[in-house]
């Protein structure tokens, strides 16, 4: 039978990361090296999952999925993605600034990279007090005036800025400019089992092999949604709020929940994900089974198990609803 999985972390270094994920998340890296992602749970071939507890230790996500199939994800689900675990589930630390970039959908995607498109959400777990991200252009900016300015190296005037703080949630659809600019930030990402980016500006750093990052104008001026708004929601709980549906979209929904006893959970249509944003408890199935849960781990439960947690934290909650 199933049971809840955890994954050990796949860890990579980024130009703009650094070493907030031990600070604030509690999660141990390697030494002398700047984290910006932490691959959680993942099926893709560029970070993939590998379970770190029960009888399936050992086994990547890819060969569990190929294995368990819509046991493991729901039937839904699976005959909707018979072929590629849908989710992917990430830590990112943006200690310096993450490049201007952008997303395609799934048809670009598809037909370019052979890939899923990149829809995804930001939960902001950590804003320092000058956190500023870009999201979305500006009003007036247009796809010619874009191409215009960028391949003269002008960068100016053409991004939305917004600043952020921690309980901040995001929804970053394909199209969408976005990038971190000053502060630092911590944000946990639920997104389509993708790795396409175009990257539009990256400040002109220079990487460890001397060399500007590749920048990919074309491609991105085809897919951005101009004058895009983007939505930022607060999700901070108030007055003996213990659940807020922060999002539910094609693919995937998400709740923040607050436990500080106990709390059943099941569900019959869908694989759940458990993203632990701080404190710690335990997770039983199956009467006697136990497992330990705390701030920084993900873990996913599969379609039909009945759980219950205990102890005292909050949690991202994430299903894919058809």
């Amino acid at each position: 039978m199933l049971y809840p999985l955890k994954f050990k972390k796949v860890f990579i270094e980024k130009i703009w990361g650094g070493r907030n994920l031990e600070k604030k998340l509690d999660i141990k890296l390697p030494k002398d090296k700047n984290i910006g992602e932490s691959w959680e749970i993942s099926a893709h071939p560029n970070g993939m999952g590998v379970v770190s507890n029960g009888k399936l230790k050992g086994k990547t996500l890819k060969e569990i999925y190929s294995e368990y199939k819509d046991k493991l994800v729901g039937k839904k689900v699976f005959e909707k993605y018979p072929n590629r675990f849908p989710l992917l589930i990430k830590f990112l630390d943006v200690n310096d600034r993450l490049s201007i970039q952008v997303h395609p959908n799934d048809e670009v995607a598809m037909k370019k990279h052979n890939e899923f498109g990149k829809s995804e959400s930001w939960y902001i777990v950590y804003a320092s007090d000058d956190a500023t991200l870009i999201l979305g252009t500006k009003p007036d900016v247009t796809k010619e005036k874009f191409l215009e300015k960028v391949k003269n190296n002008d960068f100016s005037n053409l991004f939305e800025e917004k600043a952020v703080k921690t309980g901040d949630f995001i929804d970053i659809t394909p199209g969408t400019v976005h990038a971190s600019l000053k502060g630092s930030v911590i944000f946990a990402e639920i997104q389509q089992s993708s790795d396409v980016t175009y990257r539009i500006y990256d400040f002109d750093r220079i990487d460890k092999n001397g060399k500007k990052r590749e920048l990919h104008l074309d491609d991105a001026a085809e897919v951005i949604d101009f004058g895009k708004k983007v939505e930022i929601k607060h999700t901070l709980f108030k007055d003996g709020e213990t659940k807020k549906n922060i999002i539910k979209k094609e693919f995937y929904s998400i709740d923040k929940i607050k436990i500080s006893n106990s709390y059943n959970d099941h569900c019959s249509e869908s694989m759940i994900i458990y993203t632990v944003l701080d404190g710690s408890g335990k997770i039983f199935w199956n009467k006697n089974e136990v497992l330990e849960l705390k701030k920084g781990e993900n873990i996913l439960i599969p379609v039909n198990l009945k759980v219950k947690l205990e102890g005292n934290f909050e949690i991202l909650r994430t299903v894919i609803e058809q």
